[in-house]
């Protein structure tokens, strides 16, 4: 009896929702600022990642590498830029006497 591989990732995906519900949600709030910077780290990366997928489908076959690299600097800087404000919110938070 074999799973179907779609069943299967889509099992994983499911389960990594709870996961990452959880583990987001048990944080403390002391440990949120430096979460965020370690988030917009990861958001660079996909930068990064997404900038090489635009690059070689300009010389490569298909647009859809281009495409999707393009909506995946779209979604990775919009996470950068939240995520800087949200942490420059917490950590005025942090400072006495200023609101």
């Amino acid at each position: 009896m074999d799973i179907d591989p779609f069943v299967f990732r889509f099992a994983i995906f499911i389960l990594s929702i709870f996961v990452g519900y959880y583990v987001v949600w048990s944080v403390t709030p002391a440990l949120h600022t430096p979460l965020m910077s370690v988030t917009n780290a990861i958001s660079s990366v996909i930068i990064v990642g997404a900038l090489v997928a635009v690059a070689v489908s300009n010389s490569a076959s298909s647009s859809i590498s281009m495409w999707s690299g393009f909506f995946g600097i779209l979604l990775a800087a919009i996470n950068i830029f939240g995520g800087f404000l949200v942490t420059a919110r917490m950590l005025k938070m942090y400072k006495k006497g200023k609101k």
